[in-house]
């Protein structure tokens, strides 16, 4: 995949409009595999035999294999009974009526065992399906950087958490549910056949003077009616793959903007946005109605055929077997055994057309997980790009930066300063304007945006930390999210304390266990202070900030400086922000500035399905 640059003006839109735009047109990138269905099982398959649930599944699945062979041998001696069970009846002889019903509940109580047994391995196999599908998914989203440039891909990377989570589960489920139907399926249609084609193989027909012979009619009649059954199906029903994945995309849509609403309720609330945001979530809502409303209506059409075929197999076994019935060549109880062993065939080949609306749900899920696993994997290729910023670790412990030009959707942007050296304990400020993008800077310094030219050379052997301009906490106790990325039991609580106490955040030295949503359970300026709190207690070598002190009120301004001043002294502290209003502790200014002769960034704008 190359990159494409074009001459001209940059964008002069404010910041804002910068990050919005990148991550609405960004990174649209092309497909590596194929989209059928095959290139995507395989890939699938490929996940699964590389999972840590890959034995477990072998050996249950060999089980219900083994149970499903056992269920269908029982079957065939079931069919068997028929004869002797209907003879009785038919010449009225009771004792050997109630020695067949004695037959018959050891044969059913034999398969109602091994049918409860298949049903909670079916239930572990598709937990085991889960397992191993949804932790792959999480496993390949968590790789380094890529969820963040999954995130500015386009559509694909809208709403991870619904294939992620629904999508997977979904997936999983059917994949069982299907898969050991159509094993069952097999292994009847195996066994049944050779009992259908011995019944019907000495039976002559005679027309208008003329005698032949089809060697087991009644098979090929079986499979005639269940071929017609599936062309007819497929034909009708085959819009649903499409109309499913539309429906399921429309459903995470619709999520998310009831998490984007829930989120955000107090601004909403105070801007009384209510009627605005409701026109918002009907409009997501109305489009999940449409999508349903396609599929309702796919759905009749395939009922027509579905259901007619069901309605006349009840007649159609024995309408196959009276030929040979009047003719004299079936007993009664023969007809019977003729009559189960044609459904039980019968039943086994029209399997697609009794789950052709599942398959179609399945093939539909397949699509989404399939096509979101495959963009994660290439989120790594799109840093292969044929021009892209050079991130390298320097010889010694200092930072460098070299020519550093960043392109984005909207232009491009670099350092005044072409050659710039930063050495231990120095405090930098990089300033500039609303637009100038200081958020791109602060991505490419770490590695997450490395479209542009130049070179970023990191200080030798010291992990650099990242301050986004809102700190992330996770939803846990305190004392995780303050020791977070870290375990928190490499701190003593005295540890912890002390670092609230530096944040100016000693009335929450108490709350240390307490689990909460901390990003709504503080201010702005808590939450800031909590940071670098945080920072204080882990103590790097090296700080990078993007705009964290810019917008802070004194007060909790002073505290963040007290720290940098007096707890992290020795630490190289890197400020992009918009005013050098922190002169007193940063020693040098650099300047972030729009290229106006720049390049803007183009990348091909392939939709993922």
């Amino acid at each position: 995949m190359a990159l494409k640059t074009s001459r001209g003006a940059s964008g002069r839109g404010p910041e804002q409009g910068v990050e919005k735009e990148a991550r609405a047109r960004l990174f649209r990138i092309r497909s590596a595999g194929g989209t059928d269905i095959l290139s995507q099982g395989s890939m699938m398959v490929g996940a699964f035999w590389t999972s840590p649930v890959r034995n477990a599944l072998i050996v249950t699945g060999g089980s219900i294999f083994l149970l499903i062979a056992a269920i269908a041998y029982g079957q065939l001696y079931l069919n068997r009974w028929n004869v002797p069970f209907y003879d009785a009846l038919a010449r009225r002889d009771f004792p050997a009526f109630l020695h067949q019903l004695l037959i018959f509940l050891g044969i059913a109580g034999s398969l109602l065992v091994l049918n409860v047994t298949q049903t909670w391995l079916n239930q572990m196999f598709k937990l085991k399906l889960r397992e191993g599908l949804a932790g792959d998914l999480i496993g390949q989203w968590m790789q380094p950087g890529r969820a963040f440039r999954l995130a500015n891909a386009g559509e694909i990377g809208v709403n991870p958490d619904q294939r992620l989570h629904e999508d997977a589960r979904h997936l999983a489920e059917m994949t069982a549910d299907l898969g050991i139907g159509l094993l069952q399926a097999s292994i009847l249609l195996i066994s049944f056949v050779g009992v259908l084609w011995a019944l019907s193989s000495g039976f002559v027909f005679h027309v208008w003077g003329y005698s032949f012979a089809i060697p087991g009619y009644m098979v090929w009649a079986a499979i005639f009616y269940a071929a017609s059954a599936s062309w007819l199906t497929w034909i009708v029903g085959r819009r649903l793959v499409t109309i499913n994945a539309d429906r399921y995309a429309r459903e995470a849509d619709l999520r998310f903007s009831l998490m984007r609403v829930n989120e955000h309720i107090d601004a909403i609330a105070l801007a009384r946005g209510e009627a605005d945001e409701k026109r918002r979530l009907d409009l997501d809502l109305g489009a999940v109605l449409i999508a349903i409303r396609r599929i309702v209506l796919a759905l009749t059409n395939l009922t027509w055929v579905t259901a007619g075929y069901g309605w006349f197999t009840i007649v159609a076994p024995i309408l196959v077997a009276a030929p040979v019935y009047f003719s004299g060549g079936l007993t009664f109880g023969g007809l019977m055994m003729a009559v189960g062993a044609f459904t039980q065939v019968h039943t086994s080949l029209r399997w697609f057309v009794d789950n052709f609306g599942a398959i179609a749900d399945w093939r539909a899920t397949l699509l989404r997980v399939a096509s979101f696993r495959q963009a994660v994997l290439q989120m790594d290729e799109l840093s292969a790009l044929d021009r892209r910023i050079a991130i390298e670790e320097n010889g010694e412990s200092r930072m460098t930066i070299d020519g550093l030009e960043i392109v984005s959707p909207e232009g491009s942007m670099k350092l005044r300063e072409t050659h710039v050296e930063i050495g231990e304990g120095e405090r930098v400020l990089i300033v500039g304007a609303p637009g100038a993008g200081k958020t791109l800077l602060f991505r490419a310094l770490a590695g997450l945006w490395p479209w542009g030219a130049g070179r970023i050379g990191l200080p030798k052997g010291s992990d650099v930390v990242y301050m986004p301009r809102t700190p992330y906490f996770p939803p846990s106790s305190l004392r995780g999210a303050l020791a977070y990325p870290l375990d928190a039991g490499r701190f003593s609580e005295d540890e912890l304390q002390a670092a609230l106490s530096r944040g100016g955040l000693d009335r929450l030295a108490s709350s240390l266990d307490r689990v909460a949503r901390w990003d709504r359970v503080l201010s702005e300026d808590e939450q800031q202070c909590l940071a670098f709190a945080r920072l204080s207690l882990i103590n790097p070598r090296w700080i990078v900030v993007d705009e964290a002190l810019d917008g802070m009120e004194e007060e909790a301004l002073e505290r963040v400086l007290d720290i940098l001043r007096n707890y992290l002294q020795e630490a190289t502290v890197i400020h992009i922000g918009r005013r050098k209003t922190h002169d007193h502790v940063f020693s040098r200014v650099l300047h972030l500035e729009k290229n106006e002769a720049g390049e803007k960034l183009e990348l091909p704008a392939q939709k993922y399905g």
